[in-house]
């Protein structure tokens, strides 16, 4: 087929705007695509998130690592415990991102601008091909019944991707969702025409956002339940149980706690398997897991954390969120000293320090924190897994004033995550203290799965039970880049609970291309104290 259509327009599309040249060369026909196979195949190759390897932070190979870096999840590691570093100047890039800053481009001396707008401009390309694909496949034959399932699932796919990747887009450069201000609250600029525009783009509000996202959802659960009868090769693609759950999360964000239990009940009557820490320890993060309903996209996150200088950790705040009964303290989170880590994922997948026990200082680093080029079977941060939707129908069902239903959600994943019998394994509360302690779980089951920023969002409009915090983050200053001496200095920055920095700045390329877009009023961060070497 004729791929350099579709590849001429994504190009097009970098920073949401045009040049002449694309243009000419765009304006030809799709005489090339003769079936809805092809259309798939285009899907695969171009509007799916690729599997790549796990790489450095500043080599940006995985869409959105950098969400991790946002959250109370984690922080500095500046541990000379270990004599290890990820060097090699990838804490500069890390920087912005870390203290919240109006450009997170920026190095710790403000002299050096990195590039801002590269999730941006992948997932506007992903969004193209879906545009492509959507106005193509209404030329496609369509006259037998096999035809029209195979146009159907073209469609639910292209759909499904589509409102996936602008939900993302808004929860990370909008405002989060409130009625009350949706309709003119900004969210992200909006295109799902095919053509490439040679104009400067604005900023869609965010009611305008979700309007498209609740209709590119609803229309593919319809699509990829009329096309049942092609069954998808792999969890790497999606079908009706992903766009149920999907929209469960996305109902949730929206406060429709009525739409929300309903779409996690219908994921949990049809997928609702959960695995039990009892009797199955094997790594969680992994793709046979019964609770994987869809995946996509690699992950930089092995390479990301590390035991040692010029590196991140998760808190140690993290481990203490475990009660000692929970499996998930001891299968999920090693800690030593001063650092803690996230084992969810198999680090045989890896082959480094097959003798390395968890009590030896290495073994973090060795099992879990590979040198780039290795792939996880599950993404970080686009894992849609039945766990989640026992989390939604509890926290829905909690708002609505449903207390048992949502003490029988949340009870039912506790029942599989702490060891038999745990006389704390019951959450028993009512109230208010029932919607934080599934706010709590919700933390400990989805931690390190790129959740936790969106969910402090929301938890700071939510209409029930508001909740906001401050998070404190620390970033050092050391002799060299490959230096595992102690640091020089550690700054302490913080977000506070009111701050335009709770929502990202649109990358500044961005707003340089597309002249008069309004940005989200982030504020240049200082450091509120300077901690000097001794």
């Amino acid at each position: 087929m004729n791929i350099k259509h579709y590849i001429l327009a994504l190009a097009a599309m970098m920073t949401l705007g045009s040049c002449s040249s694309f243009l000419e060369e765009y304006s030809q026909d799709n005489d090339y695509v003769r079936s809805w196979k092809d259309l798939n195949e285009l899907l695969l190759g171009d509007c799916y998130m690729p599997v790549n390897n796990s790489d450095y932070f500043k080599n940006e190979a995985n869409v959105g690592t950098f969400v991790h870096l946002l959250s109370d999840e984690v922080d500095e590691c500046s541990s000379t415990a270990t004599s290890s570093f990820t060097g090699y100047g990838v804490h500069h890039y890390q920087f912005g991102y870390l203290t919240w800053q109006s450009r997170v481009g920026v190095d710790e001396l403000f002299t050096t601008y990195y590039t801002e707008n590269n999730t941006w401009t992948k997932m506007y390309k992903y969004i193209n091909v879906a545009n492509n694909v959507l106005s193509s496949v209404e030329n496609v034959p369509q006259s037998t019944d096999d035809e029209i399932a195979g146009v159907n699932y073209v469609k639910g796919q292209a759909h499904f991707l589509r409102g996936w990747y602008y939900f993302w887009l808004t929860n990370m450069y909008g405002q989060p969702y409130e009625e009350s201000t949706a309709a003119t609250a900004l969210g992200v600029p909006v295109k799902t025409s095919k053509e490439v525009m040679d104009v400067k783009f604005t900023r869609n509000t965010v009611q305008e956002c979700y309007d498209l996202i609740v209709e590119d959802l609803l229309a593919a659960e319809k699509e990829l339940t009329a096309a049942r009868s092609i069954s998808r090769k792999s969890t790497y693609r999606a079908d009706s149980v992903s766009v149920q759950m999907l929209l469960s999360r996305v109902y949730l964000y929206m406060q429709n706690w009525e739409m929300a239990a309903k779409y996690a009940q219908k994921v949990i009557k049809r997928y609702g398997d959960l695995q039990n820490l009892n009797r199955d320890n094997s790594y969680f993060a992994a793709i046979d897991n019964p609770e994987t309903i869809f995946t996509m996209g690699g992950d930089d996150m092995p390479v990301l954390l590390r035991y040692g200088t010029q590196s991140v950790q998760m808190t140690n705040e993290v481990y203490d969120w475990f009660a000692d009964n929970d499996l998930r303290k001891s299968q999920w989170v090693w800690h030593m000293g001063d650092f803690t880590g996230i084992t969810k994922a198999d680090p045989a997948l890896y082959g480094w320090g097959a003798n390395y026990t968890k009590e030896n200082l290495h073994y973090y680093n060795m099992k879990y924190s590979p040198s780039i080029g290795y792939q996880r079977e599950v993404s970080s941060l686009f894992w849609l897994r039945s766990g989640e939707a026992y989390l939604n129908l509890a926290e829905a069902e909690a708002y609505m004033g449903h207390e048992e239903a949502a003490r029988n959600a949340i009870n039912t994943l506790r029942e599989n995550r702490y060891i038999s019998g745990a006389s704390d394994m019951q959450i028993t509360s009512s109230g208010s203290q029932l919607i934080t302690d599934i706010r709590d779980e919700r933390k400990r089951e989805l931690l390190g799965e790129g959740h936790r920023w969106f969910d402090l969002r929301r938890y700071r409009v939510c209409k029930v039970q508001p909740e906001k915090i401050s998070i404190t983050h620390h970033f050092s200053v050391y002799q060299s880049d490959t230096s595992s001496d102690a640091p020089l200095e550690t700054r302490t920055y913080v977000l506070p609970e009111d701050d335009p920095s709770w929502t990202m700045p649109i990358p500044q390329e961005v707003i340089n291309f597309n002249t008069g877009m309004p940005n989200n009023g982030n504020v240049t961060r200082l450091p509120v104290s300077i901690s000097a070497k001794e």
